[in-house]
């Protein structure tokens, strides 16, 4: 990992970020509500588990299938004068074409929310904050105004309902803009996943801020590992290169915890309540 990697890998995970996270519990306000927290800290673990064995398991395919797309399109880059339409429309077409699926595997409409709400937050945050002004006509420039160009139209499809924006597609789209490779991208997107999980358990009041880093440094950090690379290899089977190999059961996307799913599409059913997730 070399010094720009890790200066990227800083800048994502400041938690001043304003990417929407802080607002959203991931299921665990409606978890709680509905009995199934204690006091005890082994509650809280266990709800990260199993959220995040979930989690890794429906987004990271999504988060990988981007990442690639971009990437792609990235590396791609030579000759522009000829393709540079014909392979912008396609990127575009195909990331559409996972944020549909990932919508259709969502099968809760305040998880849906949420991760719509963050993910077109994020393609905010690349145009406002993270994209490169083009100031010096180098190739450089002429790469970082393809990437912006991307991102832009993509935005643009969110704002006009044409497409949805989802977290997991935005968040593969962003980190392979920028420059992070696939395998940073997905274990920093389980970390902020886990990390927001022991946030909101602290405004919750269940457990304490110094509690919080303790588990995030000495319990968290194995799970976030064993998660990432028993998922680092799934993959949507949107893409050619895997279509032909690609077995749903064993490479695809799925939902590994139902309970959690039904308590958080039950969120909104709350009398009273800090998050919107």
């Amino acid at each position: 990992m070399n010094d720009e990697e890790t200066y990227i890998l800083l800048l994502l995970s400041d938690s001043n970020l304003p990417t929407g996270s802080f607002v959203a519990s991931s299921g665990l306000e409606s978890y709680a509500k509905h009995g199934f927290t204690t006091k005890s800290t082994s509650s809280i673990i266990n709800f990260i588990e199993d959220s995040l064995g979930s989690y890794a398991r429906s987004a990271l395919p999504f988060v990988s299938d981007a990442h690639t797309l971009v990437d792609s399109f990235k590396r791609s880059r030579k000759d522009w004068a000829v393709k540079e339409t014909n392979a912008l429309d396609k990127t575009l077409k195909d990331i559409a074409d996972l944020d549909e699926l990932y919508e259709t595997m969502t099968l809760n409409h305040v998880a849906r929310r949420a991760s719509k709400s963050q993910g077109v937050a994020l393609l905010t945050l690349y145009s406002k904050g993270f994209s490169r002004p083009s100031v010096s006509g180098t190739d450089s420039d002429d790469e970082n105004s393809h990437l912006n160009d991307l991102l832009e139209r993509f935005k643009l499809m969110v704002r006009r309902e044409e497409t949805h924006g989802h977290l997991p597609v935005c968040w593969g789209a962003l980190t392979a803009a920028l420059g992070l490779s696939l395998t940073r991208s997905q274990y920093l997107h389980l970390f902020l996943h886990a990390r927001s999980l022991l946030s909101a358990s602290v405004r919750l009041n269940d457990i304490g801020p110094y509690l919080a880093q303790q588990l995030l440094m000495h319990t968290v950090r194995p799970l976030i590992t064993k998660e990432a690379k028993r998922c680092k290899d799934l993959r949507s089977g949107l893409l050619d290169d895997v279509a032909n190999e690609f077995d749903e059961n064993i490479h695809g996307p799925a939902n590994t915890w139902p309970l959690g799913e039904i308590l958080a599409a039950r969120h909104d059913l709350q009398h009273s309540r800090i998050f919107n997730s």
